[in-house]
């Protein structure tokens, strides 16, 4: 497994175009592009200051954050295919990677970003689709048991990787497992709620 992990065979050039690419897809930041367009403003004044689906859904327009978390996804999705196509699978995988990344830290707004829910699971859809449907089937099992979002998509963005290990994927385990672990740093505040008891619940008001 390891001889298999260090066996990139993409070349500087090509990782650095992927790297690029994907990053400034990532870098698209929807939440505040579609709120603005809706005129409800700037979303980073409200909530947690966050560009993500979930502080759209603060203003109280679902189909805008639906909207959001799709195209957050999507992003990373997009990215990966066409640099896929064109550059091969290691590309993709770099370019999912860097989505992420452009994601939670967008140039054009002071490389304050989103906490990359959505991107990671976008980046899963490019690149081991199959990884999506687990997610989705951890996430909905957490939420149902403990009604904590970010607790669903914590548990689940620990599995992912654990899982493409198992099933012999170790370069987008090794990737996923590194984008884990910054998005576990992003949702330092959700983890110290929840370990204090005091992270919001869903559907829970006020």
């Amino acid at each position: 497994m390891l001889s298999n992990l260090m066996s990139w065979q993409i070349t500087l050039p090509i990782a650095l175009a992927a790297a690029v690419i994907g990053y400034l897809f990532g870098s698209i930041p929807f939440g505040l592009i579609l709120t603005r367009a809706a005129g409800l403003g700037d979303v980073r004044s409200i909530g947690s200051g966050n560009i993500g689906a979930t502080n759209v859904l603060r203003t109280g327009n679902r189909k805008l954050a639906a909207a959001t978390l799709l195209l957050d996804a999507l992003k990373a999705s997009a990215a990966a295919w066409i640099v896929g196509y064109f550059l091969g699978e290691e590309a993709a995988i770099i370019a999912g990677f860097f989505a992420f990344i452009g994601h939670l830290f967008p140039v054009w707004i002071g490389f304050k970003g989103g906490k990359g829910v959505a991107t990671y699971i976008g980046t899963l859809l490019g690149v081991a689709p199959i990884m999506v449907v687990l997610f989705a089937a951890i996430w909905l099992a957490v939420a149902v048991t403990t009604r904590y979002s970010s607790l669903s998509a914590l548990v689940a963005m620990l599995v992912i990787p654990i899982a493409l290990l198992i099933l012999g994927n170790e370069k987008v385990a090794a990737v996923m497992a590194i984008m884990t672990l910054i998005s576990y740093w992003k949702h330092k505040a959700n983890i110290s709620r929840l370990m204090g008891g005091t992270e919001s619940k869903i559907g829970a008001k006020g």
